[in-house]
């Protein structure tokens, strides 16, 4: 089982938002593009970056997404306390 991922989000405050991102994101549009346009996380200006993290170290509906879901393809929504995410996984270790 994975202990660490690294990985992207896109943080918005409306769930109808972020689901319009990840129609955004299956037409075939950047990642980071989107992130830097549209996420309230400081995080947006890095392209979403968040880096590489431990299990159990994000709130625990983000962690569970990132540990659960597909690798390199877009996840979400996914409601936290601080709004809905989109997450890109680009590993898990």
């Amino acid at each position: 089982m994975a202990s660490t991922a690294h990985a992207l989000h896109i943080l918005v405050k409306h769930q109808e938002q972020a689901q319009d991102i990840i129609k955004q994101l299956n037409k075939g549009a950047k990642f980071a593009d989107l992130a830097r346009k549209h996420s309230t996380c400081p995080s947006g200006k890095k392209g979403g970056d968040l880096g590489e993290f431990r299990k159990g170290q994000m709130v625990p509906q983000f962690d569970k997404a990132v540990f659960s879901g597909k690798v390199l393809e877009p996840i979400g929504p996914v409601k936290t306390k601080f709004g809905y995410h989109i997450i890109k996984v680009l590993y898990r270790t």
